[in-house]
């Protein structure tokens, strides 16, 4: 049984069948198959190839957000057993829009990149201050903090940020990340920041990278 189905839960993942997912994982774990196996040659599975499609121009935003949504429907029916079997995430990460700006869907889009390669994630939504990143860095024990920006009068906010990490006595001890549309490699080390990514799939290959590498 074991490599059709999780080739199955990969496949619908990419389409975005929530329902088949579910079904699917559930039909694993009634015949033995473990949580994690399941997790990583099904789900995180499926999500890395739409990720890689994403990436190379062949899949678009509307089908990575079906992707994502059927991936944490199908995970959220996993953690249970997840927990159960004590398989922990590889890091946590928090993420959101800095102060001033509203815009979402990048952010939204990374989140889900960044769950689809077994990371937690903190979502703190749009117009975040910077104490708010380094607050819930340090009471959350993120590993990472994830900024994103759409207004080119919001980018100054990121630079607070990685201020605030280094007054904190954190900075040794984050990475931060940054992306959205006005900000780009020069920006990222005039600030001091750990990373630039220019879409969420190369975000969520970096941020696995750095805690690979913690």
């Amino acid at each position: 049984m074991s490599e059709g189905i999780y080739r199955e839960i990969s496949e619908n993942i990419q389409k975005g069948r929530a329902k088949l997912v579910k079904e699917l994982i559930q039909q694993a774990l009634d015949a033995g198959e473990t949580p994690e196996k399941i997790l990583n040659d099904g789900l995180l599975d499926g999500m890395n190839i739409i990720g890689a499609r994403f990436k190379e121009g062949t899949a678009y935003v509307p089908e990575v957000l079906v992707a994502a949504r059927a991936m944490n429907q199908g995970a959220a029916l996993l953690k249970p057993y997840l927990e159960e079997a004590g398989v922990t995430s590889i890091g946590r990460a928090c993420i959101g829009t800095v102060q001033g700006d509203l815009h979402d869907i990048g952010k939204n889009l990374v989140k889900m990149m960044l769950e689809g390669k077994g990371i937690e994630v903190i979502d703190l939504g749009t117009d975040v201050a910077p104490e708010t990143f380094i607050q819930t860095a340090i009471e959350q024990n993120c590993q990472l903090i994830c900024l994103s920006a759409l207004l080119t009068t919001t980018m100054g906010v990121m630079a607070e940020v990685v201020k605030k990490a280094e007054e904190a006595g954190i900075r040794d001890k984050v990475k931060i990340m940054i992306g959205g549309a006005p900000v780009d490699d020069a920006f990222c080390r005039q600030i001091g920041a750990d990373k630039y990514t220019p879409d969420a799939a190369s975000a969520a290959d970096a941020a696995k990278e750095f805690l690979l590498a913690m």
